[in-house]
């Protein structure tokens, strides 16, 4: 699985905008094939800072939706509302089945 983190900045004038931007793209990449999970959040300390939180089933299909028409409309109309440096991770995930054996070394996931 991939997880990919993004800290986005807005301006806030321009608020609402960034909002309905972000609501239109999670409806639409929410339905794209290999999308576990896509949403953006408002940050609690700064509400004009919006956190995207998203997960996909393998890189591949991640890297289809970046190019996607609707990812590089959403890009283009971003650069309208972004106040500053928009930081994104990506992270590769290993899932740990059930029943695996576990070593001291290994961390202890809990859900």
């Amino acid at each position: 699985m991939i997880i990919v983190h993004g800290i986005i900045p807005i301006k806030s004038d321009l608020r609402e905008q960034a909002l309905e931007l972000a609501r239109n793209m999670t409806q639409f990449t929410q339905k794209e094939r290999g999308c576990l999970s896509y949403d953006f959040y408002i940050g609690l300390r700064d509400p004009n800072t919006l956190v995207l939180f998203q997960e996909w089933e393998n890189i591949e299909l991640l890297m289809a939706h970046y190019q996607s028409p609707q990812m590089k409309g959403f890009l283009k109309e971003l650069t309208k509302v972004v106040n500053g440096k928009v930081v994104t991770r990506r992270y590769a995930v290993q899932n740990i089945e059930e029943g695996s054996e576990e070593t001291e070394s290994s961390p202890r996931v809990v859900h």
